[in-house]
């Protein structure tokens, strides 16, 4: 059976994928499987398609498998430019842990009036003989409180609503959400390409 390697050591992400992903007839490795020293991989590009090519490619070169990896983040319309390819890294730094993270991001949401933002995740699946991106977006808003515990790795689930719902991602089951989110659309599609080289 052919091995595919998820490159993400975000536990939510994670979840996330292998909920779309599970039932293909792929051997899933995690990053824990490979036990890959990653500390020297810049995630350096303009753009989610760029980060998520940068990190399959790292992956992909450093064990050979076939690989799994995404980038996503939050275009908020009140901070034009400051998060995006940047959001884990921005505001409270990516070292900070998810509820400071979330601190300083309500704080900085605080008065402002215009909630609405996009959520949008880049997948790139790389072997030796693919290369292939599938892309998803899901536009909504912004709670002014946190409505929900907070899911390890995706902080920002526990205040955004997608359009056309009436609860935040964190408060959806996995399949639900899957159905809505940005990296569900992302992954449904990528499941297509997944299924036709299986």
């Amino acid at each position: 059976m052919q091995k595919l390697l998820i490159a993400t050591s975000n536990p939510g992400k994670f979840n996330e994928i292998m909920e779309v992903i599970s039932d293909l007839p792929f051997e899933f490795l995690s990053l824990k499987d490979v036990e890959v020293d990653y500390s020297d991989l810049k995630e350096d590009g303009e753009s989610f398609y760029e980060n998520s090519f940068i990190k399959a490619k790292y992956f992909r070169d450093k064990t050979g498998y076939l690989t799994l990896a995404e980038d996503s983040g939050i275009l908020v319309d009140a901070l034009t430019g400051e998060l995006g390819v940047k959001t884990r890294r921005w505001g409270a730094g990516e070292n900070a842990s998810d509820d400071e993270w979330m601190s300083f991001f309500m704080e900085r949401m605080m008065n402002e009036e215009n909630r609405a933002a996009s959520f949008v995740c880049n997948a790139c699946v790389l072997g030796n003989d693919y290369r292939e991106h599938f892309e998803g977006e899901t536009k909504g808003v912004l709670m002014k409180e946190i409505m929900a515990p907070i899911i390890p790795g995706i902080p920002l689930s526990s205040c955004f609503v997608a359009e056309g719902c009436d609860k935040v991602y964190a408060l959806m089951n996995e399949a639900e959400k899957n159905m809505v989110s940005h990296r569900g659309k992302a992954m449904h599609k990528l499941k297509v390409f997944l299924q036709s080289i299986a």
